[in-house]
């Protein structure tokens, strides 16, 4: 008896559960349960019809991805063998019906389109999510989904990987039915009209209607191709999907599943496939830290105050009213808080404007927020967080303020994105409770929520944090207090590298170009002109920044916020900004760039997108490798999570430290000790990226050894 697979009989037919908690994957076991399942019920003369259903909170979330990453890294894997199981339900005598709900994603989809009919619930979700982790559907995906859907859907589905709800895939044509009320009723009475009906059964493999022809095809091929270009840029997988598709069309269905396995073979192996599923697992790590347990208290959160209606602050109130909380949201002046309130409502209309929120849902969210200008309802607010300017004396003054008027069990959390949590926390008389809160811009979008723990801070205040990130539904990752974290202390070289770049006769448009071809969201200048000039500057006199005498120091950036240029929000920075905030090359900062130069002596030259990535990725993975020896990073993938989801660090590169395990510790290590010769101790080789260089090691090695 197979304990992951059951089978019970309800009104004569055979109901196949599948019980794999938490998400029903296929690991091993579970397959070869659901094909003696499905002989047995075909052999059983009680049964008329086969239902098969999911135990819990979801149909089949996909294959066991921990299976996946061993063959990504030429490790022995026990992949699911599919393809027989498909063919024993597609050629099953009796009509069969998958019943969906939760998430039915990958291998569990693959597994549902073999069945003849699909009945979903109204709150599930379907899809094809594999190029997220650099592959595509490896179980006929790619030929099945085509059949059901039609070559542009399935093409969409696959390049994407975005799912699609219940009342989609039933205009698709990749359900036959949603139901509302118990799902396995629904679908046991449907299996019985079918049967009642002795409708012939139809193999989803041998439907032809929806595929067309190649030459008809072709614009969706090529419109597929641009749609991966566009919303994964420099990605394989999607490529191959759409490939795979097209051989879904060109070939019999047997000659495709051959094509779709190479093709899927091909992929799995590729860095960008191990950079990949690298995230995946980086991401569901990062909650595991030292001193938090199961056991470790989580204080419940069910409202939260925010004080500042900047910027930040109205975007974490957002984030906070989006996840159900309810908030109180303080500003020292009543234009200051009409200013942040009708923000968040022209920050809420375009969310209407692109389908994200219905204007019911919008003012659902609204009526969470409750602006004021006094401290009124602190006393029963479960988080504070504080959120104005990047100013020492101001956050100080402000903890010393709401140290007498916070409940007992309440966090106190600081929006600060550099300075120093401990600092902040003396002036109260519980330091324990305090903790950084650094959201990342807009704080409604971004999913990054870097949590700073002090030396006194709990391990109770940081599981809460913890738990507040899942909440709003962020990925937290835990920092150490050091000046700027782990993402801005890394962002710093970086930033200043690419200035002494355009020093030496780059331009800020050839070093973004560098940056982009490479991969990032952004180009750091374009970054700079975002965030505002005018926050670097504070940070950098907060920070002291070049200090030390003799340390090289960028020149035009202090120029730019003297002349009032602080980025987008003023319409110049480095580049001149339109009305939709489109950039443009401005002649007058180049001017600016080659005089300054010029009065300093530095010589000019001319440089190739490779050495600008050099310049510039390299300081930030020597400064990461710093961070990780000195244990502000509890981990190498942690660093990777944080620039994938805070600073537009490709995820087909792993993040900046699987990158640099890619590229090969040895050669940049090399690298950054000709940079150490010829530009001095800015350059210093991290001693962890040296000795790892030095061991033929790799920063996941690291990560594994210490786990």
């Amino acid at each position: 008896m197979n304990p992951l697979v059951s089978t019970t009989n309800q009104s004569g037919v055979a109901v196949i559960t599948i019980d794999n908690p938490p998400v029903n994957a296929l690991s091993p076991g579970v397959p070869e349960g659901l094909a003696s399942a499905f002989t047995a019920a075909n052999a059983d003369v009680g049964a008329k019809a086969i239902v098969v259903i999911g135990a819990g909170r979801t149909f089949i979330a996909g294959a066991d991805i921990k299976e996946l990453e061993y063959a990504a890294w030429g490790q022995p894997a026990k992949l699911p063998a599919l393809h027989d199981l498909l063919a024993t339900i597609e050629n099953s005598a009796k009509p069969v019906v998958m019943a969906l709900h939760g998430t039915t994603f990958g291998g569990g989809l693959e597994v549902a389109m073999a069945g003849h009919y699909r009945v979903a619930a109204r709150d599930g979700v379907m899809g094809q999510p594999e190029v997220n982790l650099g592959i595509i559907p490896g179980a006929e995906g790619t030929q099945r989904l085509p059949r059901l859907v039609g070559v542009e859907k399935a093409i969409e589905m696959c390049v994407t990987g975005k799912p699609i709800p219940a009342a989609d895939a039933l205009a698709a044509g990749l359900v036959d039915a949603v139901v509302d009320g118990q799902l396995l009723d629904s679908a046991v009475a449907f299996a019985l009209d079918v049967v009642s009906r002795n409708a012939p059964l139809v193999k989803t493999s041998d439907r032809t209607d929806k595929l067309g022809t190649p030459e008809r095809n072709a614009p969706l091929y090529a419109a597929g191709c641009a749609l991966a270009a566009k919303v994964r840029r420099g990605a394989i997988a999607p490529l191959k999907a759409v490939d795979a598709i097209e051989a879904a069309v060109a070939l019999p269905f047997d000659e495709g599943c051959r094509r779709e396995r190479e093709l899927f073979s091909e992929c799995v192996v590729t860095d960008q496939a191990r950079a990949l599923i690298h995230a995946f697992f980086a991401e569901r790590g990062v909650a595991k830290v030292p001193g938090i347990t199961k056991e470790t208290t989580v204080r419940p959160v069910g409202k939260v105050a925010i004080i500042g209606a900047g910027t930040m602050g109205g975007g974490i109130a957002m984030a906070c009213a989006n996840a159900g909380l309810q908030v109180l949201l303080k500003e020292a002046e009543q234009a200051a808080l009409d200013r942040g309130m009708e923000t968040i409502r022209k920050n809420y209309d375009v969310s209407v404007k692109r389908g994200r929120f219905t204007p019911e849902g919008v003012e659902e969210r609204m009526a969470r927020i409750h602006p004021q200008l006094d401290y009124a309802g602190f006393d029963s607010a479960d988080v504070i967080i504080e959120a104005v300017f990047e100013d020492m004396a101001i956050k100080k003054a402000i903890f010393a303020e709401i140290e007498g008027i916070a409940g007992a069990d309440c966090v106190l959390g600081t929006n600060t994105s550099t300075l120093n949590i401990d600092e902040i926390a003396s002036v109260t008389k519980r330091p324990g409770s305090v903790v950084g809160l650094h959201f990342f811009s807009p704080a409604n979008v971004m999913r990054l929520l870097e949590i700073v723990r002090g030396k006194a801070t709990s391990s109770e205040i940081l599981a809460t944090a913890l738990a507040l990130a899942k909440k709003l539904n962020k990925v937290g990752v835990v920092a150490g207090n050091c000046p700027g974290f782990i993402g801005n202390r890394m962002m710093f070289p970086y930033m200043y590298e690419a200035q002494f770049l355009v020093e030496e006769g780059a331009t800020p448009e050839q070093v973004d170009k560098a940056l982009t071809g490479f991969g990032m969201a952004m180009g750091i200048f374009a970054v700079d002109d975002m965030a505002g000039i005018d926050v670097a500057w504070r940070v950098r006199k907060a920070l002291r920044h070049f200090a030390e005498p003799g340390v090289r120091r960028p020149l035009v950036q202090d120029q730019l916020f003297e002349m009032g240029r602080y980025g987008q929000k003023t319409g110049r920075g480095w580049y001149i900004y339109d009305a939709n905030r489109k950039a443009t090359p401005d002649p007058e900062v180049v001017e600016l760039i080659r005089s300054s130069a010029a009065g300093a002596g530095i010589a000019q030259r001319t440089f190739t997108p490779e050495e600008i990535i050099e310049r510039t990725v390299y300081a930030l993975i020597n400064e990461g490798a710093r961070i990780l020896e000195e244990g502000y990073a509890l981990r190498a993938a942690d660093i990777d999570v944080v620039y994938i989801n805070g600073y537009g660090f490709p995820a087909r590169l792993g993040g900046p430290m699987m990158c640099a395990d890619q590229i090969g510790l040895a050669k940049i290590a090399a690298r950054i000790a000709e940079f150490h010769a010829e530009f001095g101790e800015r350059w210093t080789p991290a001693p962890l990226l040296a000795r790892l260089a030095t061991e033929g090691k790799t920063f996941r090695e690291f990560d594994l050894e210490r786990a």
